[in-house]
């Protein structure tokens, strides 16, 4: 009687892939708790060999000079959303692999299935494949968003076999994968969703875009600590990883790109959930400051950089004496060091008794800035609520500020003034080093400035 060999199995670490022979509490590599999940080694077949040193359109590359190689540019498809164009850097770049994440219920199928109509009704052929959906789910969605083409296919289907081979039998131009979690490879014995799940999926989506020049897009779901689920080479592997960020009791998106290989990775595109979907917000400066009020103290207007676009977003100080002995500090939207890095040079440079006040801070709308032009905004509502005297509704403020109680420079500050005096702002403030080697515009008050004495002397006086 032939004895059956026993299967070999390694414990893994759902959040960062380190393998052990044995069950640990506590995982060395990154420290989580109770994250290793017995998986069962599967014996390497031939035919996995294969799969893995050739691509699947069959063939296989071979070393070539740099100076042989073609060089094309690739044409960009341009959707439909003008915000979704320009966080991708132009447009989709065909054969590209992007991931999108953010938390459940956050409209990332929503967006997907809108710009799939879209790019099916530009002649492309679009496969859209649900691991969580019905065919008869997706199509009342489809109906509520208004999406009906004949290029869009729909496919129920976990099994990436399956999938591999609709792929080939079928050629379409986009795919899209939701979610990534959800899909399993049959070859790997371990449970769905595991990390040698997700990456085998992960590889074999990148072998497919890059050889059959598809474009796959990629749902993955994100941790309690907003991390994407799953190990960090899912990151890695891919071109491009878009974050969908919002508050669920708000109605507006922000996609944000933190990986792009075509383009930046600091653009942003901010989008409003209605009823009949996502719709992109051209001119999202005059929704943060549509609810300021005119004669309220603490509120500093700031005109920040998100890529190449500047945004204009309220600053909100709240200054209090404190109850108990250390004072507290709490920001919203704000780096929470800097807050107290500012304080600090407001005490120390400008006489302000601040270390016996509770402060609270915020962005308003939900936006997060962490640039260091903001500094200035955030000294001058600081000093605002602390003076109880309001600032002139018609100013703005740009600058970054040294600990020695200097204004410095800021980049982009032409698009910044303009952007200001285009939304009807009568004068900005910005650092006197700016001024140089450059002629600001006549329809608005430029004023540089060099220390936060002099800002605070000129603004709040």
């Amino acid at each position: 009687m032939k004895r059956l060999a026993k299967e070999k199995t390694q414990f893994v670490c759902q959040e960062c892939g380190y393998q052990a022979p044995r069950f640990l509490g506590r995982c060395p590599n990154c420290g989580k708790w109770n994250t290793f999940v017995e998986e069962v080694i599967a014996p390497a077949t031939t035919s996995a060999k294969a799969s893995t040193s050739s691509l699947v359109g069959g063939a296989v590359t071979k070393p070539e000079k740099l100076s042989a190689v073609s060089m094309e540019k690739e044409p960009r498809i341009k959707t439909q959303m003008g915000e979704l164009n320009r966080v991708l850097g132009g447009g989709v770049v065909p054969g590209s692999l992007v991931l999108i994440g953010g938390d459940p219920g956050i409209g990332k199928s929503t967006l997907l299935l809108q710009v799939s109509g879209q790019l099916s009704q530009a002649d492309g052929k679009v496969l859209y494949v649900s691991g969580e959906e019905s065919a008869n789910q997706i199509k009342m969605r489809a109906n509520r968003l208004g999406v009906a083409s004949d290029n869009l296919y729909l496919y129920p289907e976990t099994d990436m076999s399956r999938i591999r081979a609709n792929i080939n039998e079928m050629k379409p131009d986009y795919v899209v994968i939701d979610s990534v979690q959800t899909m399993s490879e049959p070859e790997i014995t371990s449970a769905i969703g595991s990390v040698s799940q997700i990456r085998q999926v992960t590889a074999e989506l990148m072998r497919i875009a890059k050889s059959q020049g598809v474009t796959i897009f990629v749902v993955g779901h994100v941790t309690k600590g907003g991390a994407i689920a799953g190990p960090k080479v899912l990151e890695h592997m891919v071109d491009t990883v878009l974050y969908f960020e919002g508050d669920l009791h708000h109605t507006y998106r922000i996609l944000r790109a933190v990986k792009n290989r075509f383009g930046s990775t600091n653009e942003l595109g901010i989008f409003e959930m209605q009823a009949s979907g996502l719709k992109e917000v051209k001119n999202p400066s005059e929704i943060f400051l549509e609810e300021r009020l005119k004669d309220a103290t603490g509120s500093a207007i700031v005109v920040s950089m998100e890529g190449t676009r500047p945004i204009l977003v309220e600053i909100q100080a709240l200054l209090t004496p404190s109850v108990f002995g250390n004072a507290q500090r709490t920001a919203s939207g704000l780096d929470r060091n800097r807050v107290s890095l500012i304080m600090a040079v407001l005490e120390k440079r400008a006489n302000l008794m601040l270390q016996n006040q509770d402060a609270y801070l915020k962005a308003a709308g939900g936006v997060k800035l962490d640039e260091p032009a903001i500094d200035l905004a955030l000294a001058i509502s600081i000093a605002s609520s602390y003076r109880d005297k309001g600032t002139n509704p018609n100013e703005c403020y740009v600058g970054e500020i040294g600990l020695t109680g200097e204004v410095r420079r800021v980049n982009r500050v032409e698009d910044r003034v303009k952007e200001a005096s285009k939304l009807g702002f009568k004068r900005i403030y910005i650092p006197k080093n700016n001024l140089k080697d450059w002629t600001p515009p006549t329809d608005i008050e430029v004023v540089g400035v060099a220390t936060l004495g002099e800002a605070l002397h000129k603004i709040l006086a």
